[in-house]
């Protein structure tokens, strides 16, 4: 069946623009590409950047940590010299925090009484001289018992110069086991800081990468749904005359009474699907058309 007249002019400027569109090819850099991918927020790069430098940072205080609870241990188990009542001669025990001059300072305090008591007793003698009893019954009673007296007042100093000796000692052994207990505990409570400060810096770190890199991703999101809008776009303009030839072919067809063929969607997932169909679609609607207007035999 041949077109009409009034439509040859039609069909004769359908087929140059379908040729003029089909001498130029679409460029898929117009509407694909990397300019269509939103890069890193800058609140994004700024958590990589933290969570790098963090890495590892918290370790001087693990480290740390561990030395004092190795400390520690080591003066729990330095308690068990104080076991016990003290007796003996360990490093635990209460002579070996006696003082080392204790036996100075007795013999010295000794020597001054037996140099008093002998003064004390010369001077009885010379009482007994000058009253003509010297060697008599009267003086030996009075030496002897001061010598009772004053031999038991020597015994009783250094008894007490050995017992005071004995509680200083066990003072300084009471002492130095409460010192060993709280040198222990601050060490064991320097340990658990340092743990927690590990803990801390850590906790803190993470909270801040998580923040920032969630705003980060909410504005790399609303940035990617720009350049997917401007990406559809793109894609649009660009099989924009595809799909207007595809329209006006399958108008011609039907006006000239040939078999026109489906519309093609005009979107689809791939851009090249819709190009495809469109030029697909067009030639066939050209050969529809070319067949109308040959002549019939």
């Amino acid at each position: 069946m041949a077109i009409p007249e009034y439509l040859k002019d039609f069909v004769t400027d359908f087929a140059q623009q379908a040729k003029t569109a089909f001498s130029a090819p679409l460029d898929p850099k117009t509407f694909m590409g990397p300019q269509f991918v939103a890069g890193l927020d800058p609140l994004q790069t700024q958590a990589i950047g933290i969570a790098q430098a963090g890495v590892g940072s918290f370790a001087p205080f693990l480290s740390s940590a561990q030395q004092a609870i190795t400390q520690a241990g080591q003066d729990v188990a330095g308690l068990d010299q104080f076991a016990g009542t003290g007796a003996g001669t360990g490093p635990g025990s209460i002579s070996a925090f006696q003082s080392p001059f204790q036996q100075q300072v007795i013999d010295e305090t000794l020597r001054q009484f037996d140099l008093s008591r002998q003064t004390g007793r010369q001077g009885i003698q010379d009482a007994a001289v000058r009253l003509g009893g010297f060697g008599g019954g009267r003086e030996g009673a009075m030496l002897g018992q001061f010598d009772a007296d004053t031999l038991a007042n020597r015994a009783g100093i250094r008894a007490g110069l050995l017992a005071q000796g004995f509680q200083d000692a066990a003072a300084r052994r009471q002492q130095a086991f409460a010192n060993q207990q709280a040198l222990a505990g601050a060490r064991a409570g320097l340990a658990g800081q340092q743990f927690g400060l590990s803990n801390f810096l850590r906790q803190g770190m993470g909270q801040d990468v998580s923040a920032l890199g969630s705003l980060g991703a909410l504005r790399q999101g609303l940035d990617q749904a720009r350049l997917s809008a401007a990406q559809q776009t793109a894609q649009a303009t660009a099989t924009e005359p595809y799909g207007r030839l595809e329209r006006l072919g399958t108008a011609l067809t039907g006006l000239s009474g040939g078999v026109g063929t489906p519309s093609v969607p005009q979107q689809v997932p791939n851009p090249f699907g819709t190009a495809l169909s469109n030029a697909l679609g067009i030639g066939n609607l050209f050969a529809n058309i070319y067949g109308a207007m040959r002549p019939t035999g």
